[in-house]
């Protein structure tokens, strides 16, 4: 994987919607909203999304960190990414 430690992070709030039935990510007018098959029990899900989210983004599972929500289905996490990655891999808001 790529070299993340110099990246500035992004604070990004996400709605987490855990127990779907395929993990899936979209960005709405709302923000990003991401669907997860685990449940949301023990930290499970919260262990999914930040798996998802470093192999859609492409950095270190380390580097992405939950800063609010840890027990919330929103939640602010900071990933070392810029906006014009994030316009990139998940497009305009729709």
């Amino acid at each position: 994987m790529p070299s993340d430690s110099k990246k500035p992070a992004m604070n990004i709030e996400i709605k987490v919607i855990p127990n779907a039935r395929k993990r899936a990510i979209a960005r709405t007018q709302a923000g990003i909203v991401v669907r997860l098959t685990a449940l949301p029990l023990e930290g499970k899900a919260n262990e999914e999304l930040i798996r998802y989210l470093s192999d859609i983004f492409k950095v270190r599972r380390s580097t992405i960190r939950i800063l609010r929500g840890e027990k919330d289905r929103r939640k602010v996490l900071e990933i070392p990414i810029d906006e014009k990655e994030l316009k990139t891999l998940l497009g305009e808001p729709v």
